[in-house]
């Protein structure tokens, strides 16, 4: 089946969620919320939405630099390695390696693997990645073991690539073969978030009125009952609901029987699915926009969290299946990647400067050293190291009397 017809039939499927991302409408329809509305499903995702795309192009927007290793912590950039270029500046011929990197995050995040084709050239370099929709592959275990891949491209192609012609990056798995996605391993807060916005837009829908009965204390008619309803629907529901107040004759009553916004707590609810969210993809709250309990200090020190405990995590699952996939065993032996977070990292000017002046006075900066850091051009004879005139060796000398002998 070629490419057209593979959609067709995803579409098809999914049509019960025609949200306007195809990978949520896989995901939400096969969990149980496909009777949602579409406009639902989207706004209960907001929050999952920002805490995806803080993800990808937080992580995206740092180097992932090749490393070559010198022996005990002693590494190198190696700037001069065939997959530095293809990681950082251009992987394939119409993408941009944010784009791809990008890509790949958002692919993860969302369905809980990321796929692209390797390209080699003679030597067995990486030469090119070229992504796949994770919707759109499928992979085989093998008699011995190793993995082989069905995947169809953006224009339609098939392919049957082996586990060393694939780059696949996998969240947590039950199997070792598919991931999960953080939306996968936790739905029940998002089905609770989907729930809370359709009784939001319910609610709302009906002019705020909850719905209930009307009493009479005496009998009616056969078709006053039916009178009296089409009477109040023309009245207080559809476009009418704001037609002036109701009116009932005859000792009518109206009794509510749904619980009112304010007895479900609906604002508390709605807030506490968006933090439980944040929290699904460890991203702190001021990270995507939930700042009724946010001070100054607190934004910094949240800003620092979301490296460490959200990118630095995910940064290490990356950074271990590009190693997997595009280095062969020799070449792990002599390089690994690492991201370089030394810019999100950084705090204000007279932070980083008062760390400076304290690195150079015990001599583990040069003034070039600084400079390089906050990226300017090196300065004659700043490539000299200092320190301190009245430190001297430990144990150079033993003391007599206060005096050293």
């Amino acid at each position: 089946m070629n490419f057209w017809g593979r959609l067709a039939q995803f579409l098809k499927v999914e049509k019960r969620v025609a949200t306007r991302d195809a990978y949520l409408g896989a995901f939400f329809d096969g969990r149980g919320h496909g009777g949602a509305s579409p406009d639902a499903v989207i706004a209960a995702l907001g929050v999952a939405t920002a805490c995806i795309a803080r993800r990808a192009q937080g992580l995206a927007s740092v180097p992932l630099c090749v490393h070559r290793n010198l022996g005990p912590s002693n590494a190198m950039r190696a700037e001069d390695h065939p997959l530095y270029d293809v990681l950082n500046t251009r992987p394939n011929d119409y993408q941009s390696a944010y784009e791809l990197r990008e890509f790949l995050i958002r692919s993860h995040d969302l369905l809980g693997n990321a796929y692209a084709r390797i390209e080699r050239d003679n030597r067995g370099q990486v030469t090119a990645l070229h992504p796949f929709a994770p919707t759109m592959v499928a992979i085989e275990r093998l008699a011995d073991g190793r993995l082989r891949y069905q995947a169809t491209d953006f224009s339609g192609k098939v392919w049957t690539l082996l586990q060393e012609e694939m780059l696949h990056v996998r969240g947590p798995s039950r199997n070792g073969i598919y991931g999960l996605s953080p939306l996968q391993i936790v739905h029940g807060a998002v089905g609770l978030a989907i729930a809370a916005d359709e009784f939001a837009r319910s609610y709302f829908a009906n002019g705020s009125t909850p719905d209930g009965y009307i009493t009479y204390p005496n009998s009616t008619s056969k078709d006053q009952p039916d009178e009296i309803r089409n009477h109040w629907m023309s009245k207080h529901g559809g476009a009418n609901r704001f037609a002036g107040p109701a009116v009932f004759t005859n000792g009518g009553k109206f009794e509510s029987v749904r619980i009112n916004a304010d007895e479900a707590q609906l604002l508390d609810s709605r807030k506490y699915s968006a933090e439980d969210i944040a929290r699904i993809f460890d991203c702190p709250p001021t990270s995507v926009g939930i700042v009724d309990r946010s001070t100054y200090s607190n934004t910094e020190q949240e800003a620092l969290a979301l490296v460490r405990n959200c990118l630095a995590p995910l940064a290490a699952r990356f950074e271990s299946a590009f190693a997997r996939c595009l280095l062969t065993d020799a070449g792990r032996r002599k390089y690994f990647l690492r991201h370089d977070f030394s810019e999100l990292l950084r705090g204000d000017m007279k932070t980083r400067f008062e760390a400076y002046r304290l690195a150079r006075e015990v001599g583990v900066y040069s003034p070039n050293d600084v400079r390089r850091l906050e990226n300017e051009a090196p300065i004659p004879g700043g490539d000299i190291y200092h320190m301190p005139a009245n430190w001297t060796q430990l144990g150079a000398g033993t003391m007599n009397g206060g005096v050293a002998a």
